[in-house]
């Protein structure tokens, strides 16, 4: 059976997830955590995204992204794509660094915006790793 067709269009808004395969981490220390940030800085400009928050997780990343240009799929495999090959020679190591297919759900920005985006940077909290957002990197 088919994997069901991302709904993409201009102006489109989504909070991604992606996460590590068997739940294990993405990020074993800060130059990783600073790569995959490059990465999305390079992807929100070469794909005309607007990145209006972000929380890296140890095993799992969240961010809630616009695409002025429709174009989530071609950004999320550009982002994704290009960590795990950096993260491999990095790490000299080969295979799937994600758990599967990236989740992205619509979100409608009049109305949930701002909780999709507290959703985000309390993640930490939740997962009771830290106290409040400010003490998470």
């Amino acid at each position: 059976m088919a994997r069901p067709l991302r709904i993409q269009y201009d102006g489109a808004l989504y909070h991604v997830t992606s996460r590590g395969n068997e739940r294990k981490n993405i990020f074993k220390d800060i130059p990783d955590r600073t790569l995959i940030l490059e990465i999305l800085s390079k992807v929100n400009k070469r794909y005309n995204w607007l990145c209006h928050c972000y929380c890296l997780m140890d095993n799992h990343y969240h961010a809630v992204i616009e695409t002025p240009d429709g174009n989530l799929s071609e950004g999320m495999r550009q982002l994704n794509g290009t960590y795990t090959q950096a993260f491999n020679k990095r790490h000299r190591r080969v295979g799937h660094i994600f758990q599967g297919r990236y989740k992205a759900i619509l979100i409608q920005k009049e109305s949930h915006l701002l909780e999709v985006c507290r959703y985000v940077v309390l993640n930490p909290v939740r997962a009771g790793v830290v106290q409040s957002p400010e003490e998470w990197e």
